[in-house]
């Protein structure tokens, strides 16, 4: 059985890193303003897309450049470039919703993905994006009984992309879920003048709501739920299930997360797929895996539509439900490569050995330890508090834009 793709959010170089350094098969990532995330995170530019290709090509991982907005004509000229640039770059794909730049990506050589934003739902439309991609992502509302029926008629009918190769499946595995269907979404356009559709949400259902009855005046507060802001997606528990639904490609939510999120949750989905298929994958593990994915942002998970909901489960609480939060402590100073010790300025708070720290940069990406032994003004010393200069062996090189955090527990903690 063809092992599952495993593609993870790259928002800066920080969680690039990150996503290389925990096992990924795939990033996807956007460039300026031309994608989905235009606004939540910092985005690469023009120039970082060969930088970018050189380090996934050296793990033989994937690139695919997401140009999946709503595109105007004051667009196009822009989005030529962009694929050009892309091309050159040897960027492996375009994920796209507009026509225009399939065509576009299309008459440049490049491949194709249909990003979940055309919503495909039945094999039929399955068969018309074929003609134009190789990689199809289904709307996010269909269970894994409907996604099963379809990639099952793909290989009865042999349907294939322009590469020749059977097409590919791909559906949403992890992370925020949109009210809205398949992430078409006009409030924020509405209330704000800003498109979510261009990558500018201003994520009006995150917020709490009150109902006012028109003729009477009667306010009521509705439950205390945030009734339009889903709990977060969560596949880890039924990964079985995805792979039998003949699931090729699984994708990670999180481009405007931290680093740590995405080295968190990319490592255990690596581990989920990588037992799933030595045959080790068993409920310990698994309460193993949920145990550490509650520890970076999170909104409480469910399970979507994949296994029949007919309705979402609705966060109680706004913002992240994440069991451990990073504390900034200080700036990277510099590496002492023979000595294999990292040097740092303590900006803020107190660091005691015993503590788990967290270190991000964005060639770093976000690695995260126990302290075990540090010196503190060039002595031994068991904390550490601002103003301080301290050194600690590491087997990686820190650089002067590393950044220092603890790592402590939140209220969600259940101990």
């Amino acid at each position: 059985m063809q092992k599952i793709e495993l593609m993870a959010p790259a928002g800066n170089f920080e969680s690039l890193q990150a996503a290389l350094d925990n096992g990924c098969d795939s990033i996807y990532f956007g460039v300026e303003q031309l994608n989905m995330r235009a606004r939540a995170s910092i985005n690469f530019t023009l120039d970082d897309l060969e930088e970018i290709s050189r380090r996934c090509s050296e793990k033989n991982v994937r690139t695919y450049l997401t140009l999946n907005t709503i595109v105007y004509d004051h667009d196009l000229s822009i989005v030529k470039t962009l694929i050009k640039r892309a091309k050159e770059a040897n960027i492996t794909a375009v994920i796209a919703m507009d026509q225009a730049v399939i065509a576009m990506a299309r008459a440049e050589g490049m491949e194709v993905h249909i990003s979940t934003q055309i919503n495909i739902t039945n094999i039929e439309t399955v068969k018309f994006y074929a003609m134009f991609a190789d990689t199809v992502v289904l709307s996010r509302e269909l269970s894994l009984r409907q996604v099963k029926k379809i990639t099952e008629q793909i290989e009865k009918e042999e349907i294939k992309g322009p590469s020749g190769r059977l097409l590919e499946i791909e559906i949403f595995g992890h992370g925020a879920l949109c009210m809205a269907v398949s992430g078409k979404c006009y409030m924020s356009l509405h209330s704000h003048n800003s498109s979510a559709n261009r990558g500018a949400c201003k994520q009006n259902c995150r917020k709490k709501y009150t109902v006012i009855d028109q003729e009477s005046g009667f306010e009521m507060e509705l439950d205390n739920e945030y009734i339009m802001s889903p709990k977060d997606l969560c596949t880890i528990d039924f990964l079985d299930q995805i792979a039998d639904a003949g699931i090729k490609v699984l994708k990670i939510e999180g481009r405007g997360r931290a680093p740590e999120y995405v080295a968190k949750v990319i490592k255990c989905y690596r581990d989920a797929i990588d037992s799933l298929y030595n045959g080790t994958y068993d409920k310990e593990k698994v309460i193993s895996w949920m145990q550490e994915l509650e520890k970076v942002y999170n909104r409480g998970f469910w399970n979507g539509y994949y296994l029949g909901q007919k309705l979402g489960e609705w966060s109680k609480e706004p913002g992240s439900h994440a069991t451990q939060k990073k504390v900034y402590l200080g700036k990277g100073m510099h590496y002492f490569p023979k000595a294999e010790v990292g040097e740092f300025k303590i900006e803020a708070y107190d660091l005691a050995i015993g503590d788990t720290i967290l270190i991000t940069g964005p060639t770093t990406g976000a690695q995260e330890m126990e302290l075990k032994s540090m010196f503190v003004n060039d002595k031994e010393a068991q904390t550490a508090t601002k103003g301080d200069e301290v050194t600690m062996k590491l087997d990686f090189r820190i650089r002067p834009s590393d950044k220092l955090y603890k790592i402590v527990k939140t209220e969600f903690a259940k101990n």
